[in-house]
């Protein structure tokens, strides 16, 4: 459920180095429920990439974007040049914890977005009132669930030992949707991937931690050429 907003650290960071930054919004919520699923979402991206005329792009994903990223490098390997994933689905995830979704239950929802980060206060009025609104969307709600189901069935494994391209994984040390061990077995199973910690944080380090975030991103794409 994370909004473009998550990456206005990144969007207002990179363009400064010299890197252009494109943020899609995916087609969600309005794509036929037969078609909500990690892979249609990842040939979304790909048109988009031919759309825009680009011969390479650097994919930075956080969450399912992550597994979209994940997906779309594994299909399309010879349009990505770098993979960027924080927080990843794609291994492992407890996406809503324990149980369904209470749609009327504010609190519940507050709680909910609040054990996303490691300082809850990151968990604005704004954030929850979004995820709240769409719970309470019966539509939105579906098409959730839809995608949460498709990323567990679509696990990745068998996967990540074939790809080779260049991957930075960055990861809060607190996070408890995709906990730490996820991320080292990320690192094991990608050939050529590089780990890196972002203490006191949780699922989503590009929020929590903008500047630390960059610097370790802005480091890995020049120390590989980028």
């Amino acid at each position: 459920m994370g909004g473009l907003s998550n990456f206005e650290g990144v969007i207002d960071h990179f363009p400064k180095e010299g890197y252009q930054v494109v943020v899609p919004s995916l087609p969600l919520y309005t794509m036929p429920l037969i078609k909500t699923s990690v892979g249609t979402f990842a040939k979304f991206i790909k048109k988009f990439i031919d759309h825009m005329g680009w011969k390479e792009v650097i994919l930075l994903g956080n969450s399912l974007g992550g597994h979209i990223g994940l997906v779309t490098t594994k299909l399309y390997p010879e349009v990505v040049k770098a993979l960027i994933i924080t927080g990843s689905s794609g291994l492992y995830e407890s996406a809503m914890g324990e149980s369904y979704p209470k749609r009327g239950d504010y609190e519940y929802i507050k709680k909910k977005s609040e054990d996303v980060f490691y300082d809850p206060a990151v968990a604005t009025k704004e954030i929850v009132d979004e995820v709240f609104a769409t719970v309470n969307d019966r539509n939105k709600l579906i098409k959730t669930l839809a995608i949460a189901k498709s990323a567990i069935r679509h696990n990745m494994a068998k996967d990540l030992p074939k790809m080779n391209t260049p991957t930075c994984i960055i990861w809060g040390r607190q996070d408890n949707v995709t906990p730490p061990e996820v991320a080292d077995e990320f690192h094991e199973k990608l050939p050529d991937s590089d780990l890196f910690w972002i203490d006191k944080c949780g699922h989503a380090a590009m929020m929590e931690h903008p500047e630390e975030f960059n610097t370790i991103l802005d480091k890995w794409l020049k120390d590989r050429g980028y």
